[in-house]
């Protein structure tokens, strides 16, 4: 017998005498692993809400690794078809081999447990798509991107639409999730169907973000439970655990203190903020810290010749480096970006800036800028430059007036680059002159504040090239990988990272 969808509607919501009252009660009665925190049953709660609203929307944001996926992906669904095996769920992850685990996952729950009074229908039992026997409820799995055409969902699970900060820091990826839950997956939602994204924040324009943005007639509410209470009453908001202000969640996974700190101290202002408070911007500083967290000098680090070169003592040295760096472009119009050229100076594990030229400039003058900053720094014999753009013009131009001109091709988004060179200046490995020995300085550290979401980034492209090489390049020849882990090892190797 075919069931209108408005009788199926209605029958969703009819009142159901549950076995269990919450999805983590479920949980504790039939998987001995579960451990369940004050965070889960915060979330707890918030699920029954909003399985009980019709048309319900809710964005749950915490912490990797306590928990979250496994209570929202895995027993949140279990537990709904206990209360309405007639529910058609679909539950989406940012890859299809994801989505298969948790549909499997689901499934050997269900299999092995009779007191859950669910049985898998016989002819339909593959880990991305199967009916419950006797019922029209089930789960279909699906990555994001994938076809859900011509199957509705009753309720929906979101779980990680974004894997990692690669895909988080391309617009390119963002806009593919925003296209996939616009065009495919919100038009499957049968009427009144629940909406559940869960997610670790990576960036401000994630899925989440959108949501709260744009779908602003919804009516999403959002759980955040960050790791670290951090209350912030300028703004209205408490703490959702009700814990003093600095205290740590209790852990799913067991951290103690120490392991929190050391977790915050090794992931970064940025990273911390967004994957572990929910907060994808800091409250200041953004990539960079705030202006005056800066590490500084105030005295010349060169002797200035008579003829206006200048000479750094101790290049030669082992731990002496000197080097320029180049973000080319050429138009000389007002609204066009900027050539920027740097020197960097590496002593030991810091990296120096000794000086810098930012103007726009025709192709001549860019070609005429190099030369004069190899005259006036002539140990600076590396010279390196972007291999994009106007780069392979500037080289092919100079090749045969100077030495040491090196093409450097970018790995990555400019803001991928400039989040693998942050830590090094939060930990005051970067050190910057004060502006009475270069005044332009100050135009660096106001693009680092905006950045990235200022007009120009020019001299962070140049900066982070540079000290990439210097710093960090090193790492990668010793075979260690860039991570933020990796400031742990240094302490731990003996490798210096505090300010001199």
């Amino acid at each position: 017998m075919t069931v209108d969808m408005w009788e199926h509607a209605a029958r969703m919501f009819e009142p159901v005498e549950a076995k269990w009252d919450t999805p983590g009660a479920m949980a504790q009665a039939t998987n001995p692993k579960t451990v369940q925190t004050p965070a889960l049953d915060l979330i707890d709660k918030a699920l029954v809400e909003a399985f009980n609203t019709p048309d319900s929307r809710l964005i749950v944001c915490m912490a990797p690794q306590e928990g979250k996926s496994v209570r929202v992906a895995n027993d949140f669904p279990i537990w709904a078809l206990t209360q309405n095996p007639d529910l058609r769920i679909v539950t989406a992850s940012y890859a299809q081999g994801l989505a298969n685990r948790n549909g499997r996952a689901i499934r050997n729950r269900i299999q092995a447990n009779p007191d859950l009074g669910l049985q898998i229908a016989n002819d339909n039992g593959s880990v991305s798509e199967w009916t419950l026997q006797g019922h029209q409820g089930g789960v279909l799995s699906v990555g994001i991107g994938a076809g859900v055409t011509g199957r509705p969902a009753d309720m929906m699970i979101i779980d990680d639409p974004i894997k990692d900060r690669k895909e988080a820091d391309s617009e390119t990826y963002r806009d593919n999730v925003w296209d996939w839950w616009t065009d495919a997956a919100s038009a499957r939602l049968a009427p009144g169907a629940p909406v559940v994204v869960i997610l670790t924040r990576w960036h401000q324009d994630d899925l989440a973000g959108r949501l709260l943005e744009r779908d602003t007639e919804a009516g999403w509410k959002v759980l955040n439970i960050p790791a670290q209470a951090d209350h912030r009453p300028e703004k209205g908001e408490t703490d959702p655990l009700g814990r003093a202000p600095g205290e740590f969640m209790v852990s799913a996974r067991g951290r103690t203190r120490q392991q929190w700190e050391r977790r915050k101290a090794t992931a970064g202002p940025r990273t911390w903020a967004s994957l572990y408070q929910g907060r994808p911007s800091p409250d200041q500083g953004g990539v960079f810290p705030a202006a005056e967290e800066w590490a500084r000098y105030n005295q010349p680090l060169w002797v200035a010749r008579e003829d206006g070169s200048r000479i750094v003592p101790g290049i030669g040295r082992d731990d002496h480096e000197l080097v320029q760096s180049w973000d080319l472009t050429f138009k000389d119009k007002q609204a066009s970006d900027y050539v920027v050229g740097q020197v960097w100076l590496r002593v030991g594990a810091h990296a120096y800036l000794l000086d810098m030229v930012r103007e726009r400039m025709n192709f001549n003058a860019s070609l005429a800028a190099v030369k004069a900053m190899s005259a006036k720094w002539p140990q600076a014999v590396a010279k390196f430059v972007e291999d994009k753009a106007n780069g392979p013009a500037v080289i092919n131009s100079l090749n045969s007036q100077l030495v040491g001109l090196i093409p450097i091709e970018p790995e990555g988004s400019k803001t991928a680059r400039a989040n693998a060179v942050s830590p090094l200046v939060y930990s005051k490995s970067v050190v910057l002159p004060e502006p009475e020995l270069l005044p332009n300085v100050e135009e660096l550290v106001e693009e680092a504040k905006n950045f990235p979401n200022g007009a120009h980034d020019d001299t962070i492209d140049a900066f982070s090239q540079a000290v990439n090489r210097l710093l960090l390049m090193p790492l990668l020849n010793e075979g260690r990988t860039i991570e933020p882990d990796v400031y742990d090892e240094y302490n731990e190797q003996g490798w210096s990272i505090s300010p001199v």
